[in-house]
């Protein structure tokens, strides 16, 4: 990492604001100062985002590799999340990680309690994100509201795609999944294209 400090929040934002973590995440889970708006169709980013992106996925990419180096044979990528603290989410979520798994070949998701990433819900102003601090540590929060007005599993795979290193990409079609809220809450599409399931394995090949 070339900060020595740092947090993130990345993705499926309404507008800028603290983040208020329901009580049973806000022990567990990282204050998450900056955000990206998942309906800001005409906002196109910045380079300190694209860079919080990628400290997320290496983070990320650091725990699952770490705990593979004790299975040298192994030649897809195990990445564990939790999703205890977002029990109301529990059913996108496990359709999220079933759809990323029938995409990508060198990545995995897999449930389980030693996890390199958890999911939380709550209420938020900015909607559902998914932050880092830069240090291994990353959660991804789902915000009620957003997930009534937009496609939940949509919404929670656009997400888990920011932990696999896809960066947001708001004025593509709706058949491109990190386009996000761009395409408005009629687009419902949860699965990545042909572009990002390339990008994804391309990435954890290389690792």
């Amino acid at each position: 990492m070339k900060r020595s400090v740092l947090s993130a929040t990345l993705g499926l934002a309404l507008a800028a604001g603290l983040a208020v973590l329901p009580t049973t995440a806000a022990s567990a889970a990282p204050a998450a100062p900056a955000v990206q708006g998942y309906t800001a169709s005409t906002y196109a980013g910045s380079a300190a985002e694209s860079a919080d992106n990628q400290a997320f996925f290496q983070a990320v990419m650091a725990s699952a590799k770490a705990k593979q180096a004790a299975n040298p044979g192994l030649t897809t990528v195990t990445v564990t999340y939790d999703a205890s603290s977002a029990p109301s989410f529990r059913n996108q979520i496990s359709q999220a990680a079933q759809i990323w798994n029938g995409s990508v070949a060198n990545v995995q998701l897999r449930s389980g309690s030693a996890a390199d990433f958890r999911y939380y819900e709550g209420n938020d102003s900015r909607g559902s994100y998914a932050s880092t601090d830069g240090h291994g540590r990353g959660y991804i929060f789902l915000d009620y509201q957003q997930n009534q007005q937009y496609s939940s599993v949509r919404v929670v795979a656009h997400e888990t795609g920011h932990v696999l290193g896809l960066p947001d990409h708001y004025t593509g079609p709706c058949s491109e999944l990190m386009s996000g809220g761009g395409p408005g809450t009629s687009c419902t599409n949860p699965y990545p294209n042909s572009t990002e399931r390339s990008r994804v394995n391309s990435l954890w090949a290389r690792g």
